[in-house]
């Protein structure tokens, strides 16, 4: 039986196909090129290029290489992008993602591990935000992500289908073969990094007004190392016979914009010019997790926890990849 990793030449799904790799299990990689990279999926995994929607593709696929589970990471994820164009957004990440599972649950596939997101709470009521937050994206994107955790969850009642949604936060760092190579880039840490190797002008710093201490956002970063590890932990409990449920994915420790500039400061050794502008709309002022849930049902503990480790992975990677994936 194999897995197909949907979105496995994306930043996090390419890794998490690695490791699947590295434990013997077979891996089919489905994925439209958009954003990912050809280049990122394992030599020797098997490829398809196309859309998740595309049930007959899908099909295809499962009698081919007789699927048994899928890891869900196929999804546009550019908030403020999701922001000016929502129609894409619901397009792409619903509509394309309702076709999927109905193709695969035509095919017998009733385990999914779904990659969704902190964004789906919004602004917070509190931090660090546990599961039980209530959710109201702030955002297409967290509603898009929002809405298919509601589809899986009915489709659990009607269909039996069990699914593990893992909300993380945000994913920094890389390993030695997979790094984020995005074009345009819109995160952070790659973006602050480009400025280290004089790629860019400045670091564009969305808002310094908000509440927090230094005026910029607070974000929970997170290796994609410890997030592949959690979808594998993810797997193994649902083939266990594990119910369905939803886990936040985080360290529990924030960084300010402004201080993960300076975390790479110390870590590149180099200077990192600034450039304020405004808030980017959709974006709220401190996202950081309680991760407990996962810690204490999947088993699962970050081995990169604090900021300066996943900053050196991503420059160690940026420096091996000086043009990315090209």
């Amino acid at each position: 039986m194999a897995i197909l990793v949907t979105g496995g030449a994306g930043y996090i799904g390419s890794v998490t196909a690695a490791l699947l790799r590295a434990r013997g299990e077979r891996v089919v990689v489905l994925d439209d090129l958009f954003r990912g990279h050809r280049a990122a999926v394992p030599e020797g995994e098997a490829f398809y290029k196309g859309k998740i929607g595309d049930r007959e593709l899908v099909t295809r696929i499962a009698t081919e290489h007789e699927l048994d589970d899928c890891i869900h990471f196929a999804a546009l994820a550019h908030v403020g992008e999701s922001v000016l164009e929502p129609a894409r957004y619901y397009g792409n990440n619903v509509a394309q993602g309702l076709a999927l599972i109905d193709a695969l649950l035509a095919v017998g596939v009733r385990r999914m591990v779904f990659s969704s997101t902190c964004a789906i709470y919004g602004e917070p009521q509190q931090v660090p935000i546990p599961e039980t937050h209530p959710q109201n994206p702030t955002n297409p994107y967290g509603w898009s992500k929002l809405f298919m955790e509601q589809i899986m969850e009915s489709y659990d009642r009607a269909y039996k289908l069990k699914y593990v949604a893992l909300r993380y936060f945000n994913a920094a760092g890389a390993t030695a073969e997979h790094g984020e190579d995005h074009d345009p880039e819109t995160h952070l840490i790659p973006n602050v990094l480009a400025a280290a190797q004089g790629r860019l002008p400045a670091v564009p710093v969305f808002g310094d007004d908000y509440p927090t201490p230094d005026g910029t956002a607070i974000r929970d970063y997170i290796h994609i190392a410890d997030l592949g590890s959690a979808h594998v932990l993810a797997l193994d409990y649902l083939r266990a016979g594990g119910k369905s449920d939803f886990f936040n994915l985080g360290t529990g420790q924030g960084y300010s914009v402004m201080e993960v500039i300076e975390s790479a400061r110390t870590v590149t050794q180099c200077e990192i010019p600034v450039r304020i502008e405004p808030r980017r709309a959709g974006d709220p002022s401190r996202l950081v997790a309680d991760a407990h849930k996962a810690r204490a049902v999947l088993g699962w503990t970050p081995d990169h926890p604090d900021l300066n480790s996943i900053l050196r992975t991503a420059w160690d990677w940026r420096t091996t990849h000086p043009r990315g994936y090209a």
